[in-house]
């Protein structure tokens, strides 16, 4: 957020005056951010639209602002509907205006709820405090959102092949404009051939994710300083209301922004498990060809919006974050060494945990994970915590459906590997055939093949699944007479897969 030179509207000064506000105010804090004037007053903040415009924006009327404000209030109250009040007329004399009161109307405000703003996440994260737990909670939030978001409709633009290249077609012209250093135009010229060679490798996907329903009402400006930690959740705010081109988005676009962001935050193992946690949820692994895509774009306009600041400021902090984002770009565009990594291990173990903490030690920020227990329960149509109530070889658990979830796990593997990302498979694994058939699946890919095998004493396992039993969060539902059994199962990991074992990350 910014403070301009210029001067200020007199009713956005007068508004400055505690005494304007409701009783008990007692102090009125501006905040101006490119389009906006924000006025802080103790419980309350009224956003204000500047009278401005450009080619991505119209304010320049007061219907045309007021409008906007409805549709921010709209938009925002669809994940948001306790930070987002009303809509508010401002009236009376430019000199001596009113906030709600009766007169001439001068303009119009959103009034919203104040939150603590020592919980928006990108404080948090600046502190060092952002958890691997805040982008879970994330992920359920953003998936329950997608699922409700409007669906656009076949004979829209939004999210169409042409729709998605012109953006970042643009970027590059902008950025050969805005940076004028022939050895970065050659850098720029490789990423466009690479963007223009993957769209087209593309297109099929994205018409078909379009006619799938993919495309949706997004939030559109998903970056950690417009969520909040409240009450310990985390809470989306403040979406893109003025452009619906830029909030009409393939939810995989959506994914991207925030991916894009946590790496730009300097947390790769943090960017790399929001993704995960994201597909684990909805099972969208269809996406994962197109998030190098939509990361790359992002990349660039962050390099643009840089680019165009060091331009105003002459600031050389703004023209290093320009070059580092290019440099970003470059590294999600260009191939990362591939590995298949299965877990290995009895119920209790501690497989999930240290898979979570393989996907963090990713410098790559490019694994995915599938785990059985979550994609056993998605093929009975069973939501991940959702209990099936099955018993010992029925329901779920019968050798049919073990069999086929070991195959979806598989095309999952492949989906993944094909899409240019390395994969954790958390299952398992007690039978040598198993592993082998992962195994060679590995070679087909050319992928490096590693197997993460934490061990645990058998009383340590019966606590952890009772006190798993009792908490009632997780997919799994092992019990200790699943455990008895599997320790009559397993088959242990022979010299030639031991030579294969990763050290279990610490926790």
């Amino acid at each position: 957020m910014t403070r301009s030179c210029d001067p200020l509207p007199p009713f956005v000064q007068a508004l400055l005056e505690a005494a304007r506000h409701p009783a008990g105010t007692t102090t009125v804090t501006l905040v101006e951010t490119h389009i906006s004037w924000v006025l802080l007053a103790d419980a309350f903040a009224y956003k204000v639209k500047k009278p401005l415009k450009l080619p991505f924006l119209d304010f320049s009327t007061v219907a045309l602002r007021k409008q906007v404000c409805d549709e921010e209030l709209r938009l925002n109250r669809r994940f948001a509907p306790d930070i987002y009040i009303d809509v508010i007329t401002i009236t009376g004399d430019p000199a001596n205006p009113q906030l709600g009161g009766s007169g001439p109307v001068i303009d119009h405000a959103v009034r919203m709820c104040r939150f603590d703003e020592h919980g928006r996440l990108d404080r948090v994260c600046a502190r060092g405090e952002l958890r691997a737990a805040h982008l879970c909670d994330l992920a359920d939030t953003l998936v329950a959102f997608h699922a409700d978001a409007a669906v656009a409709h076949a004979d829209t633009r939004f999210g169409s092949p042409a729709h998605i290249l012109a953006p970042a077609i643009d970027n590059f012209r902008d950025l050969a404009q805005l940076i004028p250093n022939p050895h970065l135009q050659q850098r720029l010229a490789s990423l466009r051939a690479w963007t223009e060679a993957e769209h087209a490798r593309l297109t099929p996907l994205m018409r078909e994710r379009k006619a799938g329903g993919k495309v949706r009402e997004c939030h559109g400006d998903l970056h950690l300083a417009n969520m909040v930690l409240l009450h310990g959740r985390v809470r989306m705010f403040d979406c893109l209301e003025f452009n619906e081109d830029l909030r009409w988005l393939d939810t995989a676009n959506e994914i991207a922004f925030t991916y894009i962001d946590l790496l730009d935050h300097g947390q790769p193992g943090l960017a790399n498990r929001f993704v995960d946690e994201v597909l684990s949820r909805n099972g969208d692994y269809a996406a994962a060809p197109l998030l190098r895509f939509y990361a790359v774009y992002r990349a660039l306009v962050r390099a643009k919006v840089a680019a165009i600041r060091h331009g105003q400021t002459a600031d050389t902090h703004d023209a290093h974050a320009a070059h580092a984002c290019i440099t970003q770009a470059e590294k999600l565009a260009a191939p990362a060494p591939l590995r298949l990594i299965i877990t290995h291990g009895l119920s209790g173990c501690g497989k999930t945990v240290a898979s979570s903490q393989t996907l963090q030690r990713d410098p790559h920020a490019r694994t995915l994970r599938v785990r059985s227990d979550v994609e056993r329960k998605r093929l009975h149509g069973l939501a991940r915590s959702e209990h099936s109530r099955s018993g010992t070889d029925t329901g779920i658990y019968t050798a049919d459906a073990h069999a086929r979830t070991y195959q979806r796990l598989a095309d999952l593997a492949r989906t993944v590997m094909q899409a240019g990302w390395s994969v954790v498979v958390d299952a398992a694994f007690l039978k040598r055939s198993e592993r082998d058939t992962f195994r060679t699946l590995a070679r087909e890919y050319q992928a490096q093949f590693a197997i993460l095998a934490p061990q645990a004493d058998p009383d340590v396992l019966r606590e952890r699944i009772v006190a798993r039993q009792r908490a009632g969060q997780d997919a799994s539902e092992a019990t200790v007479e699943v455990l008895e059994r599997q320790r009559q199962w397993i088959e242990p990991l022979q010299d030639d897969e031991l030579a294969l074992r990763l050290d279990v990350p610490q926790h």
